[in-house]
């Protein structure tokens, strides 16, 4: 059974190096390597990862990473090696599952940009930006040989089943493999010379500069060539190009199982499934939106998450919707990956996740299952409503296209266009008698085969769903062999305020006077102009290039000539980043058992390109500061309307703030509706003014009290007949409320009693009073003395009481069912006198306890 505590002397210190700590774990057995169907799994919101079983559908172990709270973390895992990236912090780190030892750590860039590949014991880290494929030793995470060279800006970055792994180069229109050195015998020395990684085969699968997405295979590769809209395989040496029919971009999963390649087209909400060159089968996605992620192929199905409802749709062969996988019903990632013959769905920032097995069977998994650790989840915030259907339409005309003269070449650029509602798919560039496609994030376009000396303007035009938009022209051009030199280095600095500010060196004109510099930005996958200056710097304005993405950039240096040099060696990576957004979906409540204090909860803010470290919550002049996403705020005084602000901090500073108010507790307020009494008691009823607090309420009235509902306190206890002012006390953690109600407590009555006898003088015993003793004498003492005698009434005089006395003993005898007592009872008559109780019945039961003691 699982559930017990993995050695902590074992463990404990090794995990120290990244800061990971065993949350629970099972007996021996489930310290090694994951052979029984497991993957790991990432939780963001509680920042630990989860190995889920796939046969039993059970976390066995969980795992937290205390620095990775709210962070996305890339998770790369084989049979006995599992290596995490942090996206904020750019920190890799690799754990060997047979020992769960940290064997090392070792820093990247943070953003996107850089990934991590493994097989059996095969490591790379790919740097899409720079386009540096560097195989590692997963032991000691150090560099195995030399690294694998591209230009700037590769996509892919997976291996197929046969252990090569694929990468896309869409400046050349090209696909290669490269396959891994042999490891040196001992973690972290240097191979043996002449022993690295190698690029083994190279592919043409598209023009250059259209854009490439990038799918492995079982044996092999699948590319996607979204600017023609077509699928080229690579399988044992051979290309197969599939045309497709496509309106807007289409996306792949990283790895692809089986013989059938699904594209995922989010704009049309549709799949494309292609097999043996050809598209095969077509079918819709339901609902609506764009945010789906790329179908994955598995045990005869497809499989679609929907990441605006976190709701997983399952296709059969034919295309026919079998199943429906229901989700958080908020947006957020869905993570599909087949491994271990199992599915495994896993959206992060949820509590649950699902495993599929061969037979298309689902079953739901608690990540925090409490076996293993205990606790529940974290509350869900209710989804944000859905967002309004822009307007859709053709797309505008490319801003600033500029060309600069190359020697029998020239270089044309631009800024985006407007894609008015639908994705673009391409952009179309015409000029010198030729027409090319270029990639939606290919915004720049090398054309050759010019001659020297003549003239020449291009223009671009975008392409969306709705057709092609407006084109563009550039400034005339006029190719020369007098081109100047590139500047010789380039340095990028990402700045607080959101800039990038971009330098380099002063270039050569060969005789001919710099005009200007071009800069080019490169991120994974994507180039695109950034900017022009005259200077040797540009600063990229904030909000240009995306918070978060790595970049790199390129200059080429332009003549006053209008002859454009070649481009220069690419800058370092930088991450551009700034102050992070105001958080989201605020909210204030009053906490009830505590005075003057306020709860906070809110979303996490869109952190900008950088970590948030803190979030500082201020109300009514008071601050804290938390590195949660909740809070509570005391010291604001009893029944006060706060505002209330948060807002959060990174490297760059503080962000923008949201505002809410809230109410503190405030003293009870009572009202009292009405009241009632029997003879011993009152009942006061009341409503209470709770003043959003947990509140206790009270009675009280002659040394008697009662406690319980705020609604209704009934005090017993009391005296027949007496005026009382019941006190009403309602108290919460801001203090207490009080208010008053008068009200008399109902009198008791007896009936005297005598009844004649049966025979002789007990006849008329008690018709009237004679001398000596008789029934219904009534006392100015609690004894039968002749002297003090009140006098006598009748049999069923009724008389009201007041309390009863001990005294003498008297017997009624037959003349009140032998009823014999020592107690007398003060009574109304000629003032307060005394009856025997054994000649007077009380009424409602002749209960002698509803009276106090005189």
């Amino acid at each position: 059974m699982r559930g017990g505590l993995v050695t902590v002397g074992t463990v404990a210190a090794l995990l120290a190096a990244m800061g990971l700590t065993v949350l629970g774990l099972g007996a021996a057995d489930n310290a090694v390597a994951s052979f029984d169907a497991s993957s790991w799994l990432w939780s963001t919101t509680r920042s630990e990862l989860a190995r889920v079983n796939g046969v039993t559908a059970r976390v066995d172990t969980r795992m937290e990473v205390p620095g990775g709270r709210r962070h996305q973390m890339q998770v790369t895992q084989t049979d006995r090696l599992l290596i995490l990236r942090d996206l904020k912090t750019g920190q890799v780190s690799s754990l060997d599952l047979a020992t769960l030892q940290i064997t090392a750590t070792t820093p990247t860039a943070p953003g996107l940009g850089v990934s991590v590949a493994l097989h059996e014991d095969a490591a790379f880290v790919v740097d899409a930006v720079q386009g540096i494929v560097r195989q590692l030793d997963p032991r000691a995470l150090t560099p195995v040989g030399e690294p694998v060279r591209y230009p700037p800006g590769i996509t892919g970055g997976a291996f197929d089943g046969a252990g090569k792994l694929w990468i896309g180069v869409p400046s050349e229109g090209t696909v290669s493999a490269v396959t891994a050195a042999e490891l040196p015998e001992t973690p972290g020395d240097a191979p043996p010379a002449g022993l690295s990684p190698k690029r083994v085969e190279t592919y043409d699968v598209a023009e250059p500069a259209h854009e490439l997405v990038v799918s492995t295979l079982d044996e092999g590769v699948a590319v996607l060539d979204r600017t023609s809209t077509s699928l080229v395989t690579v399988v044992g040496g051979r290309t197969t190009r599939a045309e497709l029919t496509m309106t807007a971009p289409g996306y792949l999963p990283p790895r692809t199982s089986g013989q059938q390649v699904p594209v995922t087209v989010p704009g049309e909400r549709s799949v494309h499934v292609v097999r043996d060159s050809r598209e095969v089968k077509r079918f819709t996605v339901p609902g609506d939106g764009v945010r789906l992620s790329p179908a994955v192929a598995w045990a005869g199905r497809f499989y679609c998450a929907d990441e605006t409802t976190g709701t997983v749709y399952a296709f059969d062969a034919e295309g026919q919707l079998v199943q429906t996988v229901k989700g958080s019903g908020r947006p957020g990632p869905v993570e599909l990956e087949v491994r271990e013959n199992h599915l495994f769905i896993n959206p992060p920032d949820s509590s649950t996740a699902q495993v599929v097995d061969d037979q298309n069977r689902v079953r739901e998994v608690n990540k925090y299952a409490n076996d293993v650790l205990g606790g529940d989840p974290p509350p869900v915030a209710p989804p944000p409503p859905p967002p309004k259907k822009p307007k859709v339409g053709k797309p505008g005309a490319p801003k600033s296209v500029t060309a600069a003269a190359g020697d029998a070449s020239a270089r044309v650029s631009w800024q985006a266009a407007a894609s008015n509602g639908a994705e673009i798919t391409r952009y179309v560039v015409e000029g010198a008698g030729q027409t090319r496609q270029v990639g939606a994030n290919q915004r720049s376009l090398e054309v050759t085969g010019l001659t020297n000396g003549e003239t020449y303007t291009f223009s671009v035009r975008a392409v969306n769903a709705k057709g092609e938009g407006p084109a563009r022209r550039s400034n005339p051009v006029v190719p020369t062999a007098e081109v100047p030199d590139p500047p010789a280095s380039v340095t990028a600095e990402a700045r607080p305020d959101g800039t990038v500010r971009v330098s380099w060196t002063e270039a050569d004109g060969q005789g001919n006077k710099i005009a200007k510099y071009a800069v080019t930005a490169t991120s994974a996958g994507a180039s695109a102009p950034a900017g022009e200056s005259a200077k040797t710097e540009l600063v990229v304005p904030a909000g240009q290039l995306e918070y978060g993405t790595q970049y790199a950039f390129t200059v080429t240096a332009v003549s006053e000539k209008g002859a454009g040099s070649k481009a220069s060696p690419v800058s370092n990576t930088v991450v551009p980043f700034t102050v992070p957004k105001a958080p989201g979906e605020l909210r204030a409540s009053t906490v009830a058992d505590q005075p003057g204090t306020v709860a906070v909860q809110w979303s996490p803010a869109v952190d900008n390109g950088r970590p948030v470290t803190k979030y500082v919550v201020e109300a009514a002049g008071k601050s804290v500061e938390v590195t949660d996403v909740r809070a509570t705020v005391g010291g604001l005084g009893n029944g006060q309307n706060v505002t209330v602000k948060v807002k959060a901090v990174n490297e760059a500073g503080a962000g923008p703030e949201a505002s809410t108010t809230a109410r503190t507790v405030a003293e009870p307020r009572i009202t009292v509706t009405g009241s009632s009494a029997d003879a011993t008691s009152v009942t006061v009823t009341f409503t209470v003014d709770a003043g959003g607090g947990r509140t206790t309420c009270t009675a009280a009235t002659g040394g008697k009290t009662a406690s319980g509902s705020c609604s209704s306190l009934r005090v017993t206890g009391l005296t027949p007949g007496t005026a009382y002012t019941v006190t009403l006390t309602a108290s919460n953690a801001a203090g207490k409320g009080t208010a008053s109600r008068a009200q008399t407590t109902d009198p008791v009555y007896g009936i005297a009693t005598c009844k004649n006898g049966p025979d002789g003088d007990q006849r008329t015993y008690c018709d009237k009073d004679v001398p000596g003793r008789n029934g219904n004498e009534i006392f100015e003492v609690t004894r039968q003395d002749n002297d003090r005698q009140a006098g006598w009434v009748p049999d069923g005089r009724r008389l009201r009481t007041y309390c009863k006395a001990k005294g003498e003993d008297v017997d009624a005898w037959i003349y009140n069912n032998n009823k014999k007592s020592t107690w007398w009872i003060q009574v109304e008559y000629k003032g307060k006198t005394y009856i025997p109780w054994a000649w007077l019945n009380l009424e409602g039961g002749d209960d002698l306890d509803v009276l106090p003691t005189c």
